[in-house]
């Protein structure tokens, strides 16, 4: 089969060279004579003519594949013995030798005639160059009486007769290995060798294309390689990353959470237990699991986390998040994505920069305590909800020691939670470790989601005689009497001041606010006989007159007051932590230098405070109370009650409920829990000036958003006066401020006209000028016709679904981005939409109007909503307000 392929022209099949030595042929071993190769030659004739035929026809095969010899004599068999050299197995190599015996002249003389070779190509098998197994110290005897040339390495057939002389290759012949030196021309083994020169060339040309196929193969292997070591490092951040409940996704490694709503758009984003330092965490005992069917997490020694869904509306879906500390240095913080890609927040409460929305704000780990904006972080009313314009909703249980920031995050800014004992405001502790428990919920959008967590049916337990309060506020005036120092703060100052209101003639009469200086000493409870001796008959005339009368009062009990020494005896006063309970804790507040403060967690100090109250409206016969209750930095810093409070704040929410009921309460300076109706909540104490006239909106808005829908602004023209030269002022001063900058009252008059009181300090005809009365006139007249009645509608609204009377745009449009930062517009109810000016000399402003048809209060036009109005013209005696048209009317 071997010899056929030859002939026909096809290429030697490759062979490997471990051949028995005993196989191994024996090829020009002795010299021939010429009489052998004769015989030869005339026992293959038939052979040679068949080469001949082939070779005219350009066969290439190798014509010594037609040389046969005996393997044991060196002569010609006969010819069925006669085997091809194709057929005839290769010996192993023997030693390298560089010197060969040659044939004689005459018998290679025959032998070239014998090889006549008339093709001129090569045929090669590759596999003849291929791997050697043997080694080269392997040696075979082969009739070692004569010598034999060395089988080479890489052996090819023999070329064609017209190749004796090939193109030399200038590699080739430079070459000065023995392997490659022609021992002699006329030599058979020279001209095996010069055929073996061809080699290095035809190699060359394939060595190319071999490193190109095994780099591509090793680039493939590494990007396999590469692509499986990336597939398993996502696979187990997957495996990590774990679903939960359905709508979050919550990575257990670095523990970033993303929570969607129903239609699977992400409307939060956070990084809970930010503080942890130990990444791995794992199931919780049996022992440390809850009943309600709790996923719970553990850090092992730090902290445990649980998480819980329930549903409230069909339409929201809450998730419950409860950290707790496993040791005393870790305080549970989580951190939620301010970044655009979560929306606007809002919330909480008045913040130090007064941010609307919350991203705006910028402050370190603080309290969340009420304060005074000008010394902390947030002000007098605060409320533990914050919301986002994607849908979400924030809602951090009361009891926790809460820390909030809002702060740089590793992307963006991030509003931050964290959980934390301290020495003053969360001193009492209810756990041995600190813990955050909060809940997430998410709705359709703001709007909506904010409507369902609202506080509903304000009005259960109301009176008439409560609404008619209500109704009363929202349409009449509320003056606050003020003067220079105490000793001017008269009856006789008190019977002026309202006699001058009647006489403007066009302001409803309301109510009048006597602050604590109706007292000889803050803490009497006691009218001060000696400036008001005849109040009785006084409060009688104002009553006749139609103004309604109420007395501040606060908790706070002068060291001078005759009370202090009872109170003192009855152990009636907060006492100082780690000292006799018989000494009281002392504070300052406004006026008064020294002052106990009463502990109304004790069972005996409410019963008595009631006494005094009754007693003193009882001779009077004044309306109401108003509840003048500080802030948490205004309790004695080691304070210690006889009931344990969870913070400074739970105080105020102590003194409003056991008050309310016992006697009518108008109002109270500040909250963190909605007081029942028809007490209002205070804004609180604004300096005048424009800076503070730009900072009521964003309070009202922020205030109504987070549960407390009456509110009382401040003064017209501001509460108090910041000196030229002192930018800081004690607004726990009682002296009376100078009359504010005219512009600045018209433009603050102009803002309080829509709110939901009018609060008075200075009367218009302070001015003596012709043009702030007759605005004051304009203004009472709008605000009786057009205000007045929308306010007393939502009012009643607010009393069944919690919503606020004063709202942000996005109420309007919650789908709407241009209403989520609109800073400087607010609505009164639906209906209504008020753009003042807030900057001096300003007569122009830009305005934003919602979806809808709004018709122009100045001129009378009709505007299409969902733009932007440039430059809109308002002058100095004019605001802007839009009311909404039906959705059908025609320009």
């Amino acid at each position: 089969m071997a010899e056929n392929q030859t002939r026909n022209g096809g290429c030697v099949p490759r062979r490997k060279n471990n051949i028995p030595s005993a196989e191994i042929p024996e090829i020009i071993v002795n010299a021939p004579s010429v009489s052998t190769l004769n015989g030869l030659s005339e026992s293959s004739g038939p052979g040679e003519n068949k080469r001949k035929d082939h070779s005219g026809s350009g066969d290439t095969s190798n014509d010594l594949n037609e040389i046969t010899v005996d393997s044991k004599e060196n002569g010609p068999k006969d010819a069925d013995d006669i085997k091809p050299l194709s057929e005839i197995s290769h010996p192993r190599r023997l030693p390298r030798k560089n010197s060969i015996s040659l044939p004689n002249l005459d018998d290679m003389e025959f032998l070239k005639k014998q090889v006549e070779i008339t093709s001129p190509e090569v045929s090669m098998n590759s596999s003849e160059f291929g791997n050697i197994d043997a080694s080269d110290d392997e040696t075979t005897p082969i009739n070692k009486g004569v010598p034999i040339r060395n089988y080479r390495r890489k052996s090819v057939t023999v070329p064609p007769a017209k190749m004796l002389k090939p193109p030399v290759d200038d590699d080739d012949s430079r070459s000065t290995s023995p392997a490659n030196s022609v021992a002699s021309v006329n030599s058979l083994a020279s001209l095996l060798k010069e055929k073996m020169q061809m080699f290095p060339s035809s190699a060359k040309k394939r060595k190319p294309k071999d490193y190109k196929i095994r780099a591509f193969v090793g680039f493939l292997f590494l990007t396999i390689v590469a692509l499986v070591g990336l597939a398993y490092i996502l696979y187990q951040q997957q495996v990590l990353r774990r679903a939960y409940f359905e709508k979050i996704k919550f990575s257990q490694n670095d523990r970033v959470i993303n929570i969607y709503n129903n239609e699977g758009i992400e409307v939060l984003r956070g990084r809970l237990g930010t503080t942890l330092n130990y990444n791995k965490a794992f199931p919780c005992l049996r022992t440390d699991e809850k009943a309600d069917g709790s996923i719970c997490l553990e850090w092992m020694n730090h902290a445990r986390l649980y998480m819980n869904t329930f549903r409230l509306f069909p339409d929201t879906e809450c998730y419950n998040f409860q950290w707790v500390s496993l040791a005393e240095e870790i305080a549970p913080t989580d951190c939620f994505d301010l970044s655009p890609r979560t929306g606007h927040w809002y919330g909480g409460g008045q913040m130090a920069e007064h941010a609307w929305p919350l991203e705006k704000g910028l402050h370190n780990f603080a309290p969340f305590v009420t304060g005074v904006t000008d010394k902390y972080e947030w002000g007098n009313v605060l409320k533990r909800f914050f919301i986002n314009s994607k849908g979400a909703a924030v809602i951090v249980d009361s009891s926790v020691p809460l820390y909030t920031a809002i702060n740089i995050g590793p992307k963006s800014k991030e509003l931050c939670f964290k959980a934390k004992y301290d020495d003053f405001a969360y001193v009492n502790r209810i756990t041995p470790f600190p813990f955050l428990n909060y809940s997430v919920c998410t709705g359709p959008n703001m709007t909506r989601l904010h409507s369902l967590l609202a506080e509903k049916s304000l009005w259960d337990g109301l009176k008439q005689d409560d609404m008619n309060i209500i109704h009363s506020l929202v349409t009449e005036p509320l003056w606050e009497i003020t003067t220079d120092n105490k000793e001017k703060f008269t009856e006789e100052a008190v019977l002026n001041y309202t006699e001058d209101v009647i006489g403007l003639g066009f302001l409803k009469q309301g109510h009048v606010l006597l602050n604590g200086d109706w007292q000889k000493q803050p803490g009497d409870f006691e009218v001060d006989t000696e400036r008001f001796p005849t109040l009785e008959e006084t409060i009688n005339i104002m009553h006749r007159r139609g103004f309604r009368i109420v007395f501040s009062i606060h908790s706070f009990i002068s060291t001078e007051s005759a009370s202090f020494p009872e109170a003192v005896r009855r152990q009636l006063l907060i006492s100082e932590r780690f000292t006799d309970k018989r000494i009281p804790a002392l504070t300052r507040y406004r006026s008064i230098q020294t002052a106990g403060v009463l502990d109304v967690t004790n069972d005996r100090t409410v019963p008595w405070l009631l006494r005094k109250l009754k007693a003193v409206r009882n001779k009077y016969k004044f309306d109401a109370f108003y509840l003048d209750l500080g802030v948490a930095y205004d309790m004695p810093h080691y304070y210690q009650c006889e009931n344990p409070l969870t913070n400074p704040d739970q105080y105020k929410t102590f003194f409003i409920n056991n008050l309310q009921g016992n006697v009518p309460i108008f109002g109270v300076s500040g909250a963190v829990q909605r007081p029942q109706a028809p007490a209002f909540v205070s804004l609180p104490e604004f300096e005048s000036s424009w800076d503070g006239l730009r900072k009521v909106i964003p309070t009202v808005l922020t205030y109504g958003i987070t549960g407390y829908p009456f509110l009382i602004p401040g003064a017209v023209g501001g509460d108090y006066e910041i000196s030229e030269y002192n930018s800081q002022v004690d607004i726990n001063s009682t002296a009376d401020v100078l009359l504010p900058d005219k512009e600045l009252y018209m433009r603050w008059l102009q803002l309080a006209t829509f709110l939901p009181v009018i609060r008075y300090r200075h009367l218009p005809s302070k001015y003596g000028d012709g043009k702030v009365l007759e605005l004051a006139k304009v203004l009472t007249s709008l605000r009786q016709k057009v205000v007045t009645p929308l306010l007393k509608k939502y009012a009643s609204e607010a009393l069944d679904s919690g919503l606020p009377m004063i709202r942000p745009l996005w109420m309007l449009g919650p789908n709407d981005p241009a209403c989520h930062i609109v800073t400087d517009e607010f609505s009164v109810g639906e209906e209504l939409i008020v753009a003042p000016v807030l900057y001096s000399g300003s007569r122009q402003r830009e305005v934003y109007l919602p979806a809808g048809v709004w018709k122009d209060g100045i001129d009378g036009s009709l505007r299409k909503g969902n733009r932007w109005i440039h430059d809109y013209v308002v002058e100095e005696q004019q605001i802007a307000y839009f009311e909404r048209m039906p959705d059908n009317t025609r320009f």
